[in-house]
């Protein structure tokens, strides 16, 4: 109905419908109430308008039942959006268990993806349709938007910071990317599309092109290229804590207090080792800052988060808590 209409985009992912429901809902409360009031205000004003220079108004007592109503009524209501809009961004905001990730690198003024299978694509991203797709993203430059109104997806990718979006396309097609946050004078030009095909043409077209490496392949190569498997392997956790493990659990630091050990705090303890220093260890771990860059980074995270499971001891020596 709304195809060619350029307020309402096609519904292309699973979550879209749900987001229109809720936003057309909204849009029609706040449409029925702005009607009722201005109706309102016009039969009144025609109504009670005063006829003669001796007409006096005369008080009225309050309806305390009209009072309840006009109060109870719109809290319902607000209460009722706000419940059904925070189970949507929940649905927004949480992967699920079976999304395959992909990963994206802002910058002045081009999208660069990897796939996990290891190919590479700028301001264009080939996905299947029907499997969960979560994109892991940070900027190298300034903050950029990412955002695909067929999807309904949008959020801000951040310099120093990863942010997460998830979408599953529902049919084939080509659906326009675009930046969101303006970025700088090229910024009109930072656009680009998700390509969603069906899972066999997919395949096909990840077998035609040059994947390389996989990222968890170009991790571990660069694990070992920047000697990180020299300190933190097992007969030598004295020097440096075990990473076995060590994603999404909490690490005690030196001044006593603790932390989770998310994908932010392992960039920073890649670039910015002596921020936070793990309890029981000296801060001799070198700086990687300028040598690595935003995609190597997401490499290195993508291969430690696959190092096994936590232990008691792990992020922590021997006999330290």
């Amino acid at each position: 109905m709304w195809q060619n209409f350029p307020l309402f985009p096609d519904q292309a992912s699973t979550l879209a419908g749900d987001v229109d429901a809720l936003y057309f809902f909204a849009l029609g409360v706040a449409a029925f109430f702005s009607l009722l009031i201005a109706v309102s205000i016009l039969v009144l004003a025609v109504r009670y308008r005063r006829r003669g220079p001796d007409q006096v108004g005369v008080p009225e007592r309050a309806n305390f039942l009209l009072e309840i109503a006009w109060s109870v009524i719109p809290l319902a209501i607000l209460l009722f959006l706000f419940f059904w809009g925070a189970r949507v961004y929940f649905d927004l905001s949480r992967p699920p268990g079976d999304a395959v990730e992909y990963f994206a690198v802002g910058k002045q003024w081009m999208w660069k993806f990897q796939h996990p299978e290891g190919n590479r694509e700028i301001n264009e991203l080939h996905v299947p349709v029907g499997t969960p797709i979560k994109l892991t993203m940070t900027s190298e430059d300034v903050i950029h938007s990412f955002f695909v109104p067929d999807f309904r997806v949008k959020a801000d990718v951040l310099p120093g910071r990863y942010t997460t979006v998830w979408f599953e396309a529902t049919k084939p097609g080509r659906f326009q990317l675009f930046c969101a946050e303006y970025c700088g004078a090229e910024h009109s030009r930072m656009i680009g599309r998700i390509v969603a095909m069906e899972p066999h043409a997919y395949q096909a077209w990840l077998t035609s092109g040059n994947a390389g490496q996989t990222v968890l392949a170009s991790g571990e190569e660069l694990f070992a290229a920047l000697a990180c498997n020299t300190c933190h392997r097992a007969d030598t956790n004295v020097r440096a804590p075990l990473l076995t493990g060590l994603p999404g659990s909490e690490v005690r630091l030196l001044d006593g207090s603790v932390t989770l050990a998310d994908d932010s705090y392992l960039r920073e303890s890649i670039l910015r080792p002596a921020e936070r220093i793990v309890a029981g260890y000296q801060p001799v771990m070198p700086t990687y800052q300028g040598q690595v860059s935003e995609e190597q980074l997401l490499q290195l995270i993508a291969y430690i988060k696959t190092l096994g499971a936590a232990g008691p001891a792990a992020g922590a020596p021997e006999g330290q808590p």
